[in-house]
């Protein structure tokens, strides 16, 4: 795991700034404090960071190819290396270390840009051709490791781990795009493949390009893996003989380490059933981490020592205080830019406490949305069943004006909650789960947003991030549409990305077995009716992990990793909540509506609405906006 960087100018061979290049490294030192190295041809700088995983001493990066044709800098792990080391050594190459960065580069060599077909692991590099004088980058198939980048004014193509890697360059545009400011108020993060940044970029997961000496901009990536869609519907008895095993060989695939390694344990169904299957890999203990909270309703921890005790575990434990919110402002710099998810702090204090005991750690991020774990994929069914009875022609007349009209009763039961099913009932399926999941509705962000903003938005909605899935959404039944949807966008955007920086953030690796793309490949053709029985979901991996685990860890309601934001607002943060989104920072912006931020905090304070989840995602805006004109600041610009 390490962090890596690069500056390539598309038509000069002119030296690039050593120091410059140096810079950017040294602003993800955190992903690779091992060692740091760099790679200099005309017109060309690669820089890498490493954390020592595997070949500790054997593999520095960036790495040439024997025949010195080809020059990598890759950050993740490639888990079948051996097998593809031994195929292209029967081809005649030769290897001169024992990790994976180098069988990387003899495929490449053998392959060319098919070789991403042959790897399978979590991935993102860059390989410098010397021979054709171009630069093949690609981002693993699920998009576990992330990959930046921007074509600068004056030519240069730069790219790194993350994205102050390029806010460090000085021609830098910081411009932000109006467009992920509505994305970020829909979704809590900015949705690939754009960021916060009007000329900055993700790679997709499952993508790759070549960028070549001459081109006159960065071409269009080609996507090279998708999710399959055109199911074929696994049988219970496949699906119950084939589950745990499956999921075993994933997970130790992932076992191989020079250095220790263990496991998350949050005592939910995912983490459990990665531990289970890890103990009985290995004759020592799993070293086990969990976070809980000294407030009962956000502690999970009953259950992780149940298992724990189970299997024999090297299991610890930390207690988060439920006042436990001096990552607020830390957030902002973790992340570079816009994010919502308030779990990421108590993520950040788990991979803090699994660093002090393993380099690497396994978690079971990827089941829910894999195999159905979310509510919001049962009430999104039965809001599709009610589609299916009525016509979009009666449905919109009927149901539109009730959504509009209906209060917003945050503080009642969930069955009288209907604002938001009436909403979403009077669209089609995918705008309809739009509507359900979005942490501000569209007539939430209307009022949020001022005039001026509205205008300059032009009519653009976030829709639009689910439209572009539109294509492959034909043959999938209503669950599993959300299902890929969440795959593409808030798997990617919002789970994946809060681990990787909150793990990198303590140099720690975290492998994701569910997220194996074989394991991917064969879980989603398990049909909705073995995923989501009677209300339970993920059933299908929950009765194959019964042999393994507690029933009442497999069947008992789930919990998330949820801090207590509604409490924090009207208690400890009120003061903050005033100061920062009332700021002159705020209002200078000139996104939003200053009446309707007053209203949202004073609805909030004097309880007569739950507003919490749309003023987290206020604050983690104006936390960025200031952490920006502090950077900018501090660079002089």
């Amino acid at each position: 795991m390490c962090g890596i960087a690069g500056i390539f100018h598309l038509s000069l061979k002119h030296d690039i700034d050593a120091n410059l290049i140096s810079r950017m490294n040294d602003k993800q030192i955190h992903r690779g404090p091992d060692a740091g190295d760099y790679f200099f041809d005309p017109g060309l700088a690669l820089a890498h960071r490493r954390l020592s995983i595997i070949d500790l001493e054997g593999s520095p990066q960036p790495m040439m190819s024997s025949c010195q044709r080809a020059i990598i800098v890759f950050n993740g792990e490639i888990y079948n290396y051996k097998t593809l080391q031994n195929e292209l050594k029967a081809k005649g190459y030769q290897f001169h270390t024992e990790g994976d960065t180098e069988t990387i580069l003899n495929a490449y060599l053998e392959w060319g840009e098919d070789c991403v077909h042959h790897l399978r692991g979590m991935f993102a590099f860059a390989i410098w051709d010397r021979q054709k004088e171009c630069l093949f980058v690609a981002r693993d198939r699920l998009g576990i490791k992330p990959f930046y980048f921007t074509l600068l004014e004056d030519g240069h193509f730069a790219f790194g781990s993350e994205l102050k890697v390029l806010t460090e360059h000085p021609l830098f545009d910081k411009k932000l795009r109006d467009s992920t400011v509505e994305d970020y108020f829909t979704f809590g993060y900015v949705p690939e493949p754009y960021t916060i940044y009007q000329n900055a970029y993700k790679l997709r997961p499952g993508h790759c390009f070549t960028v070549k000496r001459g081109d006159k901009e960065i071409p269009i990536s080609r996507e090279y893996w998708d999710i399959p869609t055109d199911i074929e519907a696994l049988s219970e008895q496949e699906v119950q003989e084939q589950m745990a095993e499956r999921l075993k060989e994933a997970v130790d695939i992932r076992m191989v380490s020079d250095v220790p390694l263990g496991s998350f344990l949050s005592g939910g169904v995912d983490s459990s059933a990665v531990v289970a299957l890890m103990s009985q890999l290995q004759t020592e203990p799993v070293n086990a981490c969990s976070i809980g909270f000294d407030v009962k309703e956000f502690n999970e921890t009953d259950y992780a020592k149940e298992v724990a005790k189970r299997y024999n575990a090297d299991h610890r434990i930390d207690i988060v205080d439920q006042n436990d919110f001096d990552l607020v402002d830390k957030l902002a710099f973790l992340y570079d830019e816009p994010y919502a998810d308030s779990s990421a702090m108590p993520t950040y204090r788990v991979c803090q406490l699994a660093r002090q005991h393993v380099t690497v750690a396994l978690s079971g991020d990827g089941a829910d949305e894999l195999f159905a774990g979310y509510g919001r994929y049962r009430l999104h069914g039965n809001e599709d069943k009610v589609r299916n009875m009525l016509p979009l022609g009666l449905r919109k007349p009927l149901f539109g004006p009730l959504g509009a009209l209906y209060p917003k009763l945050d503080w009642a039961p969930k069955i009288f909650r209907g604002k938001t099913t009436f909403q979403s009932m009077a669209l089609d399926t995918v705008e309809g789960y739009h509507n359900s999941m979005s942490i501000l509705r569209q007539d939430e962000r209307a009022k949020l947003f001022s005039s001026e903003f509205k205008q300059k938005l032009n009519g653009y909605s976030s829709i639009e991030v689910f439209n572009q899935y539109r294509s492959k959404l034909g043959k999938l039944d209503p669950i599993k549409t959300a299902q890929y949807l969440d795959m593409k966008t808030y798997l990617v955007g919002d789970i994946l990305t809060k681990v990787d920086r909150a793990s990198m953030a303590h140099s720690l690796e975290v492998r994701v077995p569910f997220l194996d793309h074989k394991f991917v490949e064969w879980g989603f053709n398990v049909p909705t009716s073995q995923n989501l029985v009677q209300g339970v979901g993920k059933k299908s991996l929950k009765q194959a992990m019964e042999p393994h685990l507690p029933h009442d860890v497999l069947y008992r309601k789930k919990m998330g990793f949820s801090v207590p934001l509604a409490d924090w607002f009207r208690g400890p943060l009120k003061d903050r909540l005033y100061d920062g989104l009332l700021s002159q920072q705020m209002k200078n912006s000139g996104y939003f509506s200053q009446a309707q931020l007053n209203k949202l905090i004073d609805q909030h304070v004097k309880g007569v609405r739950d507003n919490s989840a749309s003023l987290w995602t206020l604050m983690m805006f104006e936390s960025f906006l200031r952490q920006r004109l502090t950077s900018s600041a501090s660079n002089g610009a």
